[in-house]
């Protein structure tokens, strides 16, 4: 793959889950095939009451994606798949962003941006998005992965942050049958109806979900919960639904 688009990179600490605390370099793809309108909405599961900033904000007034507000309502990374926003994202070859990921790293105390830190701590990667199991995120990722081994910088620990809808490549599953050095994990997120306004049948993909774990037998599900009892109860019949997947 010779190039590749995304919307930013950056280097901060993993913030929940399994790598909590560790020094994660993090790359998030443009392109998702969700939505997520409902976020944060006072009812999610109604669009005609939603208020959705990112819709109506003037883009021409922004340079830079990293300029651009948080909003408060919808997605919060909606620049990352909204076409709106696509001329703010950025691009280079496959070289330049593992240069441009390695730099993220750089610090006094790892001058090199090696993902092995010179006090023999392991940073962590991540792919994030959007969505970065969208089938051309997921030939990307493995051609910048490759980028790394080849140059002799290869993380140990790789996550991808996934909503879980999208089925995997055969040339990602080679590749990681092939490395198998270097530990796969798979943060699902699954998005619920009642809070994130996107229908069951679009987001809730139990057997899709399953077929990462014959890849890879590490791994979380990972739910935004409004706190409402129809996001409870929700939440339980989605869980259930999984167990039974398994």
């Amino acid at each position: 793959m010779s190039s590749c688009a995304y919307s930013e990179i950056f280097f901060s600490p993993q913030g929940e889950g399994h790598y909590t605390g560790i020094p994660t370099a993090w790359f998030r793809f443009f392109q998702c095939n969700l939505q997520c309108d409902g976020f944060g909405q006072k009812d999610p599961t109604d669009p005609t009451t939603y208020i959705l900033p990112y819709k109506d904000i003037d883009v021409s007034k922004y340079t830079k994606l990293e300029d651009l507000p948080v909003f408060s309502y919808g997605c919060d990374s909606s620049y990352s798949w909204s076409k709106k926003f696509k001329h703010l994202n950025h691009e280079g070859t496959t070289a330049e962003v593992a240069d441009r990921i390695i730099n993220s790293m750089k610090t006094k105390s790892n001058p090199e941006g090696t993902f092995k830190h010179p006090n023999g701590q392991e940073h962590h990667m991540c792919f994030t998005g959007g969505e970065p199991l969208m089938k051309n995120s997921q030939l990307q990722s493995i051609a910048l992965l490759q980028q790394f081994k080849d140059i002799g910088n290869m993380p140990k620990f790789v996550t991808y942050e996934t909503n879980g809808t999208q089925p995997l490549q055969q040339e990602f599953i080679d590749w990681w049958k092939d490395n198998t050095d270097v530990e796969l994990f798979f943060s699902v997120s699954p998005k619920l109806f009642t809070v994130s306004g996107e229908s069951a049948k679009k987001a809730i993909k139990p057997t899709t979900v399953t077929s990462y774990n014959d890849l890879s037998s590490t791994g979380q599900l990972k739910f935004v919960v409004s706190g409402t009892p129809e996001s409870w109860d929700e939440l339980e019949s989605v869980v259930e639904q999984f167990r039974r997947a398994d």
